[in-house]
C-alpha cells in the first residue's frame, strides 16, 4: 500500500495539464476562481477514475478513430487554455478572458490523457489485497484522493501566491507566458507519443 500512495504521490506531483493549468489559473486570477477550477479537476480526475476501473475507458479508447479524435479534442483544448492563461495578464483592452470555471476543469480532465495514462497505471497495478478487488479499488481511490487533493491546493496556492505578490505587469505576463509554454509542451508530449 505505501508503495502504491509513493507512486500516486510521484504520477500527481509531476506537472501535467491538471496542474500546470491550475497554477496559471491560480496566478491569472488568484484563490477563488481557482478553487472553482480546481472543483471541476477534481470531479473530472474521479470521472476518469471510475471510466478506468469499469473497463469503459479501454473500450472507447481501443478505437483508433475515437482515440485519435480525442487527443485532438485534447490538444485544442489544452492550447485554448494556454492561450487564456498566456495572455490573462495582458493589458490587451480588447481581449477579457474569465478563469476557467467549475465545467473547464472537469471537461479538462476528460479529455487530458496524462489523467488516464496515470489512473490506467495506478488501477491496473501495484495490487496490495488480493483477496477483494473492490476493497482494493475502494481503498486505492481514497488514497488517490487523499494524495491528488493537498498536491493540488499546493499547486493552486503557488499560482495564487504569485497572484498576490503584485508583481509588475510584465513579470505578471512572463509568468503567464511560461505556464502557458509548459503546457503547450505537455500537448506536445502528448501529440509525440501517440505518433
Amino acid at each position: 500500500m505505501l508503495t502504491f500512495a509513493l507512486a500516486v504521490f510521484l504520477l500527481i506531483i509531476t506537472p501535467g495539464p491538471g496542474v500546470l493549468s491550475l497554477a496559471g489559473v491560480g496566478a491569472a486570477s488568484g484563490w477563488r476562481p481557482g478553487l472553482r477550477y480546481l472543483a471541476g479537476l477534481w470531479l473530472g480526475t474521479n470521472i476518469v477514475c471510475f471510466a478506468i476501473i469499469s473497463g469503459l475507458a479501454a473500450v472507447v479508447l481501443a478505437d483508433p478513430v475515437i482515440r485519435t479524435g480525442l487527443l485532438v479534442l485534447s490538444a485544442l483544448y489544452l492550447g485554448f487554455l494556454a492561450f487564456k492563461i498566456a495572455f490573462a495578464g495582458a493589458k490587451i483592452a480588447f481581449i477579457t478572458l474569465a478563469a476557467p470555471g467549475f465545467v473547464a476543469g472537469i471537461t479538462l480532465q476528460l479529455i487530458n490523457p496524462k489523467a488516464y495514462a496515470v489512473n490506467t497505471a495506478l488501477f491496473s497495478s501495484f495490487a496490495f489485497y488480493p483477496a477483494s478487488f473492490a476493497v482494493e479499488t475502494g481503498l486505492k481511490l481514497v488514497i488517490v484522493n487523499l494524495i491528488w487533493l493537498p498536491l493540488h491546493l499546493l499547486w493552486l496556492y503557488a499560482g495564487a501566491k504569485v497572484n498576490r505578490m503584485d508583481l509588475a505587469a510584465r513579470t505578471q505576463r512572463i509568468i503567464n507566458v511560461a505556464m502557458a509554454a509548459c503546457l503547450l509542451g505537455v500537448v506536445g508530449l502528448s501529440v509525440w507519443s501517440m505518433l
